[in-house]
Formats: structure tokens, C-alpha cells, sequence
């Protein structure tokens, strides 16, 4: 693990944004394959998400240019347009599924999404042919649920039915949870570790050092609109603004705080 720590990128889903909402959590093919291109291009390589985890429990440290990859949710279109992407590069990668969904739609989004459209998730088929060909799946829940908002009986099945619904689709042990929008809080913290899990993964973004909290492990979130120059930066700072003016501001403080008398 690099003096920064590991970086973990997350995706949703690849394809084409058909308006400004769904361009935060939809990147266009072309411009996917351009993110990617651009990572590797600048030294980055991708690892699995087991070699994060075991170095965040005190394994092997990750090389300085080490990142993992991730998609939320398992639609369709990660199949269609990225895993050919990182198959070409040899590159692992984890795709969250929401158990109780599988071979359906994104209906949480419904509501959210101004068109009201929704796409459409991977089949148990589709899953199943992508773990033989080297992806990891992991839970994002049964449906998708806040589980901040659960009673206790409601967030032990989220959280459970779902680790034990996918560990009988794929035969194996399902480990890692991507919580539902980010939503957490001390007590689904405390239920996630009780339902089996070893680790779990929020949206808050910044670098994974080997003293993050292994239920609350950090990601950047990569939107359809970032340049593949904007990732480059987000992966530098370890943050999801990965705007020009954020970078001046940025160093404009640390010029200043050098300037700054020192009390003696």
C-alpha cells in the first residue's frame, strides 16, 4: 500500500446518459474505455478487492499504484461494455449485486430519475459466466434499501438474505457489502459485521491507509461527466471534485499556509 494508501474507484453503470441525472451515475462506452486507458497510461494498475482487504488486515502492502475497481448495483451494461475493457488488460474488478433483483431493473431509481426509465441488471446467467471469467461479486443488499431508515428485523434480512441468497448462486462465500447509497450509521455498521461480513464499502471518498475502518472503507465516485484528466486528479487527491479550480484552491491553501508567520 502506497504512502497515500489504495484508491478505490467507484462505477455504476456504462452507457449512454439520456439526461443530466443519470450522467452522474452512467458513463458513455467510449468514454469508459478512455478512463481506463488513461489509468493505465499513467501507471495505474487494478488489483482485487481481496488484496485490498487483506492488506487492510495487516497482509502484504499494495504497490503505490495499486487500485480496485468497483460497480454498484450489476447492470447490464458492465457486462456489455467493461468487462471486455478490463478482460483486454487483465484487470479483476467487483461488481455489488442487489440479491433480490437480479435479472431485473434498478426500481430504486425510479422515483429519483426525472424520465422515470430504469435499466436493466445482469441474469444469474450473465453472473455466472462473468465469475468464470475472473470478476467477483459481492452484496449490495436485497433491494436497495436505506438501512439507516430499517428496523432491526428488516436490516438483519437486507443484510443476510442477501449474503446467503448470492453465496447459494455462486458458491462462494460472499464477504464484502456496498452500502445502499452510502446510508450508514454505528448500528448498521454493527449488523453488517454481525450478518458475516469482513468488510464494507461507503461513498465517503479519500485513501484507504492501513488504519481505515474496514466497515466504512473509502471509494471516489466516478461520474459520466468526469474527463479521463478529472480521474487522473480525483485519483491524485483522493476525492470526488476532480475539477481544474478544485486544484489551484488546493495548492493556493498550502502556498498560503506556508507563507503563514509560525507561533514561536
Amino acid at each position: 500500500m502506497g504512502t497515500h494508501g489504495t484508491t478505490v474507484l467507484m462505477y455504476h453503470r456504462v452507457g449512454d446518459a439520456r439526461n443530466a441525472w443519470e450522467s452522474r451515475y452512467a458513463i458513455g462506452a467510449e468514454a469508459f474505455w478512455a478512463h481506463m486507458d488513461a489509468l493505465e497510461r499513467a501507471g495505474y494498475r487494478a488489483v482485487p478487492v481481496d488484496a485490498l482487504c487483506a492488506s487492510l488486515e495487516g497482509g502484504s502492502p499494495l504497490p503505490e499504484n495499486a487500485f480496485v475497481l468497483t460497480f454498484d448495483d450489476g447492470f447490464r451494461g458492465v457486462r456489455e461494455h467493461a468487462l471486455p475493457v478490463l478482460e483486454e488488460r487483465g484487470w479483476p474488478f467487483t461488481v455489488f449485486l442487489v440479491s433480490g433483483l437480479i435479472g431485473g431493473a434498478d426500481v430504486w431509481t425510479r422515483e429519483s430519475n426525472p424520465d422515470g426509465r430504469t435499466y436493466p441488471l445482469l441474469d444469474a446467467d450473465e453472473i455466472l459466466d462473468m465469475q468464470r471469467r475472473g470478476v467477483s461479486f459481492h452484496s449490495h443488499t436485497r433491494s436497495h434499501a436505506s438501512l439507516p431508515t430499517l428496523d432491526d428485523g428488516e436490516l438483519e434480512r437486507e443484510l443476510g438474505d442477501s449474503r446467503s441468497a448470492l453465496e447459494s448462486l455462486l458458491g462462494r462465500e460472499v464477504r464484502y457489502l456496498a452500502y445502499p447509497f452510502g446510508h450508514l450509521d454505528e448500528r448498521v455498521v454493527a449488523a453488517t459485521r454481525l450478518a458475516g461480513y469482513r468488510a464494507a464499502f461507503s461513498t465517503q471518498p479519500g485513501f484507504n491507509r492501513r488504519n481505515v475502518n474496514p466497515f466504512r472503507i473509502r471509494r471516489i465516485d466516478v461520474y459520466g461527466t468526469d474527463t479521463p484528466a478529472m480521474l487522473l486528479r480525483k485519483m491524485r487527491f483522493g476525492t470526488n471534485d476532480g475539477r481544474v479550480t478544485t486544484l489551484l484552491r488546493y495548492y493556493a491553501a498550502r502556498f498560503r499556509a506556508r507563507l503563514a508567520p509560525r507561533a514561536s
